[in-house]
């Protein structure tokens, strides 16, 4: 009678441990909890997710019975404790999985709407993603879509999915077809601290950072990226007049409140901080990649020298920091079948190429001279913390130390 007693309460010890265990893992190598996001460990947290109800099942098979058993026979401090455990799972199960499973975390926007420069209530100042696609564009403010994670919309009749990760700084515009067929997608959490999303069809995974979908049915597919620009509200308005801005959900001000200092790098702790040291984990970047090439200009040192002319896969380009120091632009040097060389005028106002004195804006216009009405024509370039940089480019995100102008 004692073993029997024994054993039945070992196993619905045992029992309750793998269940909240696994109510556990099932969050924890999708989330940014200590450890949890350094070690590979894709390939458990998606087996894990994809046979919960059966590992639930088995961890209910080990406690239905010793449970029923000691709970009928055992003494009021056993049922006690027995119902005690059994809430505390409940609260556990519930806890994980309505309030801290990423969906549940970071709601999708209920009123989505947009405004004209001139009825805008959005500071100008503000960072936004920036999207024109033929006669139409659109400003989606960091705040709104950081908290968000991925805002679906349509640009002059493209579908689009703007996303953006807070804690890889990394924004990014997708065209929301797989194989040629609208997909929807849910955060489902975070691999290497970059968000993930789940399409809804195959319960794939696709990483926000470069659109691939990294396990599942699909691994291997990758979203057509979308162009898009970052830079203050201002300067997107300066470009694009008629744009549309998008507006905030007055029922998420207090989501996007908490990111008021996300813009500047204000924010505290340890995973949407910024660090003011060149090449740390939390240092911003400007990353760029050509090709098969890609490189990484340090912010601060950007912010320094303003102008850096580099040359990728055999390209010619110049990343450039705005006066505003909030807004970045990547060029092709190339205009007319020469390459330029640019420097500062007028009090750093303006840009001037060597070739032709031309006077150039910063947003890469060319306003006065032998090439007066020439656009440079943009790179697509990232805003990114040097850790996401360095860990989605691999061997190929190798950096510019030494920043400097021609």
């Amino acid at each position: 009678m004692e073993i029997s007693f024994l054993m039945k309460v070992i196993t619905l010890i045992l029992g309750f441990c793998f269940l909240i265990g696994c109510e556990i893992l099932l969050i924890y190598f999708i989330m940014p909890f200590p450890g949890s996001q350094e070690d590979e460990s894709i390939q458990l947290a998606y087996l894990i997710h994809g046979n919960i109800w059966y590992l639930r099942a088995l961890g209910i098979l080990l406690v239905a019975y010793p449970a029923y058993s000691l709970f009928r026979k055992g003494l009021q401090t056993t049922q006690i404790i027995i119902g005690v455990v059994i809430i505390f799972y409940g609260f556990v199960f519930y806890t994980l999985n309505f309030l801290f499973l990423a969906d549940k975390m970071f709601l999708q926007p209920k009123n989505k709407s947009f405004a004209v420069a001139a009825e805008n209530k959005v500071p100008e100042s503000q960072l936004v993603l920036g999207v024109a696609v033929g006669n139409q564009s659109k400003a989606y403010p960091i705040r709104i879509i950081g908290y968000h994670h991925q805002v679906r919309d349509t640009v002059a009749g493209q579908p689009i999915m703007v996303t953006y990760c807070t804690v890889c700084r990394a924004g990014r515009v997708y065209d929301p077809q797989v194989d040629g067929r609208p997909e929807n997608f849910r955060l489902v959490g975070m691999d290497h601290y970059n968000a993930m999303f789940e399409d809804q069809t195959t319960k794939s995974w696709w990483r926000q950072v470069n659109g691939t979908a990294i396990i599942g049915h699909l691994k291997g597919k990758q979203l057509l990226e979308i162009p898009a620009e970052q830079m203050t509200l201002a300067n997107w308005i300066n470009l694009h007049p008629q744009t549309l801005i998008m507006q905030p959900d007055t029922l998420f001000n207090d989501a996007y409140e908490q990111l008021e200092d996300y813009d500047e790098g204000n924010m505290a702790g340890r995973l949407e901080s910024k660090d003011s040291v060149s090449w740390r984990d939390k240092s911003w970047v400007v990353g760029v990649q050509v090709g098969s090439q890609a490189r990484a200009y340090d912010w601060v040192e950007l912010q320094n020298v303003r102008l850096v002319e580099d040359t990728l896969d055999s390209l010619p380009i110049l990343v450039a920091i705005d006066p505003d120091s909030a807004t970045f632009h990547v060029f092709n040097r190339i205009v007319k079948a020469d390459t330029l060389s640019f420097s500062m005028i007028n009090d750093g106002q303006n840009l001037s190429d060597k070739k032709t004195k031309s006077v150039w804006n910063w947003n890469g216009r060319c306003v006065e001279g032998e090439l007066s009405g020439y656009n440079l024509i943009v790179i697509q370039s990232y805003q990114e913390y040097w850790h996401s940089w360095r860990m989605f480019r691999g061997d190929n995100a190798y950096l510019l130390k030494t920043a400097s102008t021609k």
